[in-house]
């Protein structure tokens, strides 16, 4: 592990527990102030004796501060989330922060990219939510989604801009997450949410990485944020979110076809279509409503009813855990002798028979004997 690595994740550490670097060093057996701004800085070395200390200080396993399987503190997160606990997402984000770990690591050593390439957007606070909605259909027609760009844009995520999409079991009350590193960005799903829902947080999600530097989300988001300006940028990520799944020249073919009939009967209109794009119902009705195909009052008088059943299609089938480039890098990796399988369950969480059914689930071959 590099000095500035380690440098950064005792930083870190200290910030976490609103430390002045007076107490710490004083903590560490530090002659001054002066001698931790130089370890945080990279001008010098921590010693093994001040990682020991630092480690019994902070109850963190002295290998914190030089496992490359632990992000620790350097991964930005923003979790979309309805009443979690506050305890078990802090949990998770620790687990989810090994993963992307790993992931970095492994990729590095087999020189594979991690650098996440990212479209410019034109938004700031103050842009208008057409503004939102055109810059989302924008990068849809940059990144070839097609007319319904709820079936493409994962794999497009991964395979045009290098940003790693992992679809897990999250703990209960999680949607997804955006998860923003120097090099590498990365979004999380609940692969248990409908798949309406996970195209909807995987476009979501990719609107606060595109944004990140000038509209940093809040790291837990919550459904009606009481900061005028967190509000704002939510509402924008959900404006291009809906630009991005739902293209105009779509919605324009899909009521050239069949016109949107009078109110009493657009609810039962919008649930073909929205099926078909793979979005919610009133997404659809309030994207009609922005491309001038149904009036602002008749969606609020709409939106006043619940509306009708979907029809059943069948249970909810989650995609495959993780992705298939990650499980791919992570059996390169067992595969090499760069960790075992064992150490590859334990940072999964799971056991050695269920790895190999995670690389059953991709079509891979398990690169471990049972």
């Amino acid at each position: 592990m590099e000095t500035g690595n380690i440098a950064f994740r005792l930083k870190s550490l200290r910030e976490r527990r609103s430390l002045t670097q007076d107490a710490l060093a004083e903590q560490l057996g530090l002659k001054d102030r002066q001698s931790l701004s130089d370890i945080e800085l990279g001008a010098r070395k921590l010693t093994a004796e001040e990682m020991v200390r630092a480690a019994t200080f902070f109850s963190v396993a002295i290998d914190y501060f030089t496992d490359p399987l632990e992000l620790a503190g350097e991964g930005k997160f923003s979790w979309r989330q309805k009443n979690a606990d506050p305890a078990a997402l802090d949990a998770f984000e620790i687990k989810a922060g090994r993963w992307i770990a790993a992931y970095r690591h492994l990729s590095r050593l087999k020189g594979q990219s991690i650098n996440s390439a990212l479209r410019r957007v034109a938004l700031t606070v103050s842009s208008s939510f057409e503004a939102a909605q055109a810059e989302g259909a924008a990068i849809a027609q940059a990144l070839q989604l097609g007319a319904v760009p709820g079936h493409k844009l994962v794999a497009m995520l991964e395979q045009e801009l290098d940003t790693l999409v992992l679809h897990v079991d999250t703990v209960a009350g999680i949607s997804g997450a955006a998860c923003q590193l120097a090099q590498l960005n990365c979004i999380l799903i609940n692969r248990q949410e409908s798949e309406v829902r996970r195209n909807f947080d995987a476009a979501h999600e990719f609107f606060h990485l595109l944004t990140w530097a000038d509209m940093a989300p809040q790291r837990i988001e919550i459904d009606k944020p009481k900061n005028p300006r967190d509000k704002r940028i939510e509402q924008l990520a959900e404006n291009f979110a809906a630009g991005l799944l739902m293209p105009e020249a779509t919605i324009k073919a899909m009521v050239a076809q069949t016109p949107v009939p009078v109110e009493a009967g657009v609810a039962g209109w919008l649930e073909p279509f929205a099926s078909n794009l793979k979005v919610s119902r009133p997404a659809l009705m309030w994207r009609l409503v922005s491309l001038g195909h149904l009036s602002k009052a008749a969606a609020e008088r709409i939106n006043e009813q619940p509306l009708p059943p979907v029809a059943s299609s069948g249970k909810n089938s989650p995609p495959p855990r993780f992705s298939r480039r990650f499980v791919e890098t992570l059996g390169w990796g067992i595969d090499e002798g760069h960790l075992s399988a064992r150490r590859a369950a334990l940072l999964l969480d799971t056991t050695l028979d269920d790895l190999a059914s995670l690389f059953a689930e991709h079509g891979l071959k398990t690169p471990f004997d049972l």
